[in-house]
């Protein structure tokens, strides 16, 4: 499960270096004409929404490991697509919408991922073998730190192929980047064929009932009204970062357009993600994942004012400007980063799991969608790129974001504890009965059945 969630990684974090590419072989003008770097994002942002609802739905009713199946299968047909974009007779419009069409396809596999694979490795958690200080770090391994290492190595990826290809021939380069994104894909595949249901999706799933929505609304409404939020928030601050990250990149390297340059600092920027999640994945078990979310968000909005108020003085040691910004990311990452989708696929009960991360999943998305168009008249309104009050805007309202993202958490999210969600199905489960639901239609029947028949060889052993 780790390889697709590297791959989901991969395949956000190459496009912003295969734009890049792009712009240097056909042209910034050519590619403002069909206005592809919008298109692009939206499309993207779009597949992504598509494949979390939809997939969250199919993860419930079908299984996990369809839904996981599903997406794998995407991503790796999609991604080798996208290598081999082009348009008729050569035509560099065609080719750029191939490429939206393929991402927009490739987002829906990379959505899918969230609601089927996050909360099959949450369930596989809390399995036995798995210590219980240690169940929130695992998880939090296996997918945030992941898709932040997958980050890294796509920003590092098209710096290797430069190195190997030359300035000579940057269309290897771009279509290199992008098929490169196939391999992880296809071998989670092969591993995934021998995988079973989780043991908590096969005793308390609802794949074979009827889903009482009002009943679970009511139960649940304001737990996934609260995390949507907060993710809402999260990625309308770290998405507009993400591209105001060049502007960043720019200051550094003082203008440089060569993409030695370029490319080895954008790695260095996503290098400073893994600190950040991994340091908190060691921390998370022992804080709970709702007050180390509330520790990170705190500690981002204290280093983005600091940003703020110190930006100019910053900006004149260019290193420790770097830096600082890298803090500010990695507290990111220690937070909402790691802890979101823990709260999301933790707090809902197993049966309705995947559509709750799902849909809370989807509405972040849509918070990155409206923070990358609304920054841009953010930056406008503090006075523009040209001065340092216009540059530190994004910073004072990130930072305030972050704060209200805290609160809300605090007063609004429940903690979790660990081998919590078999405490959670129990009591959906009882809180079903008492409103007259009947219960017996839950789960595969195949725990049980395995359980009883384990008790049976016992009995027949003793009476030996």
């Amino acid at each position: 499960m780790e390889l697709l969630f590297f791959s989901d990684g991969y395949a956000n974090g190459v496009i912003g270096s295969v734009n890049t590419l792009l712009t240097r072989v056909y042209g910034k003008a050519e590619l403002s004409k069909s206005n592809y770097s919008t298109v692009l994002s939206s499309l993207t942002f779009a597949g992504t929404i598509v494949g979390m609802l939809t997939v969250g739905y199919i993860s419930d009713k079908l299984g996990r490991k369809f839904g996981m199946m599903t997406a794998t299968v995407i991503v790796a047909f999609f991604s080798a697509l996208s290598a081999c974009s082009a348009g008729a007779h050569g035509s560099i419009s065609g080719l750029l919408a191939m490429l939206s069409a393929c991402r927009f396809l490739l987002g829906i596999g990379v959505g899918a991922e969230y609601p089927c694979g996050s909360v099959s490795a949450s369930e596989q958690s809390e399995e036995p073998g798995i210590s219980k200080r240690a169940q929130h770090r695992w998880f939090t391994l296996a997918t945030n730190s992941m898709i932040d290492f997958g980050f890294v190595i796509s920003a590092f990826t098209p710096l290797v192929l430069y190195w190997i290809f030359g300035p000579n021939h940057l269309r290897a380069v771009w279509r290199g980047s992008l098929f490169l994104g196939t391999f992880p894909a296809i071998g989670v595949f092969f591993w995934r064929l021998r995988m079973v249901e989780p043991e908590r999706y096969r005793k308390d799933s609802m794949k074979r009932a009827k889903i009482p929505y009002l009943l679970i609304l009511k139960r649940y409404g304001g737990s996934l009204a609260a995390i949507s939020f907060t993710w809402f928030l999260y990625d309308f601050i770290v998405y507009p970062f993400g591209l105001y990250s060049s502007g960043i990149i720019n200051n550094i390297t003082g203008g440089n357009d060569s993409l030695t340059v370029v490319f080895g600092w954008n790695t260095v920027t996503n290098i400073f993600y893994l600190p950040g999640t991994l340091i908190g994945a060691f921390v998370v078990d022992y804080l709970g994942p709702k007050h180390t979310m509330i520790l990170g968000l705190v500690m981002q909005a204290i280093i983005g004012f600091i940003m703020s108020g110190l930006y100019v003085q910053l900006t004149q040691n260019i290193a420790a400007f770097a830096v600082v910004y890298g803090i500010f990311l990695s507290f990111g990452e220690f937070g909402p980063g790691n802890n979101l989708g823990l709260l999301a696929s933790k707090t809902s009960p197993t049966a309705i799991r995947g559509q709750f991360y799902g849909v809370a999943a989807a509405v972040g998305k849509v918070g990155a969608f409206v923070g990358t168009w609304a920054f841009p008249p953010i930056i406008e309104a503090f006075g523009g790129d040209s001065t340092a009050r216009g540059n530190t805007g994004p910073f004072w309202i990130g930072s305030g974001l972050a704060l209200l993202s805290a609160l809300i958490t605090f007063f609004f999210v429940k903690p979790l504890s660990h081998d919590g969600m078999e405490k959670e199905d129990a009591e959906f489960r009882a809180y079903l009965a008492a409103n007259g639901y009947d219960t017996s239609t839950m789960g595969l029947g195949d725990v049980s059945d395995s359980s009883i028949q384990n008790e049976e060889d016992v009995e027949k052993k003793d009476h030996v």
